[in-house]
């Protein structure tokens, strides 16, 4: 297993809840939040980090198509459909969640020129539909996953023979950690920017605040539930088998604290 430098975590992991995780979050507070999400990821350019490695492993695979699970409100998808245009390799993405976020993903496959559908039907990450084929992505998604969980998505990727790239900006370190305590202010300077303009979004930001409490939990519960390199390593590694070729590794995100931790796998040859 290739790996990259690894930038040593000072925090233990806990796995806490999301509340974006509950079906009992009502949706449009989770689409509202996802939506502030997709915006910050856009605005700082944090996908710029994933685009080396994950072009590196669609040639690799000769991939034309990618899953994308747990996509949230499109995440960083839109941009990286851009970028990886801009490189030549002519991709098209299905957005895919357990809640679908069904406004946000029209959105994105609305400018996207046809490079980008999605489904609106409920998709587990962990035993994907095997009329889904493709390259599976999960952006940000993975620290959702108690460890028993995340070695289920990897192990039916590989029971499936379908490659699948990990990239993950929750760190847990307490520079990031902190940064996270800044959370409302963010999300209270953000809203106005954020298209398309809702009523509802000012609403519960600013009236009824729950979207910049919802972001600040779930921040914060997502930096301590991020696994490490050397946790994604121990995943990989008791999947390795002759059948599929892992890389992990981290990437910093330039101007910033953070890092995009990834893990990789795919057939070394695709048949």
């Amino acid at each position: 297993m290739r790996s990259a430098t690894r930038v040593h975590m000072a925090l233990p992991r806990f796995h806490l809840f999301e509340l974006e995780d509950q079906g009992w979050l009502p949706t449009v507070i989770r689409d509202l939040a996802t939506d502030y999400i997709r915006f910050v990821q856009a605005t700082f350019g944090l996908h710029r980090p994933i685009i080396e490695p994950l072009a590196a492993a669609l040639e690799a695979t000769q991939s034309h198509r990618v899953i994308d699970l747990c996509s949230g409100a499109a995440g960083p998808v839109p941009d990286l459909c851009r970028a990886l245009s801009a490189r030549g390799l002519g991709v098209h993405f299905t957005l895919t969640d357990r809640f679908p976020n069904v406004t946000a993903f029209e959105q994105a496959a609305a400018g996207s020129g046809g490079a980008i559908s999605f489904t609106q039907r409920s998709v587990d990450a962990r035993p994907v539909p095997a009329d889904l084929r493709g390259f599976r992505t999960i952006f940000n998604s993975f620290h959702h996953f108690k460890p028993k969980d995340a070695t289920a998505i990897l192990r039916d990727a590989v029971a499936a023979h379908q490659p699948i790239g990990i990239f993950e900006i929750p760190e847990r370190s307490i520079p990031v950690l902190l940064s996270v305590l800044l959370t409302p202010l963010f999300v209270t300077l953000a809203t106005p920017f954020i298209r398309p303009f809702r009523w509802r979004r000012l609403l519960w930001t600013y009236l009824i605040p729950l979207v910049p409490l919802t972001c600040l939990w779930d921040g914060a519960v997502s930096m301590l539930r991020a696994y490490t390199v050397g946790e994604l390593r121990a995943l990989g590694a008791d999947l390795a088998d002759d059948s599929f070729k892992w890389q992990v590794g981290q990437i910093r995100i330039p101007s910033t604290y953070g890092h995009v931790t990834y893990l990789i796998g795919y057939p070394p040859a695709r048949s």
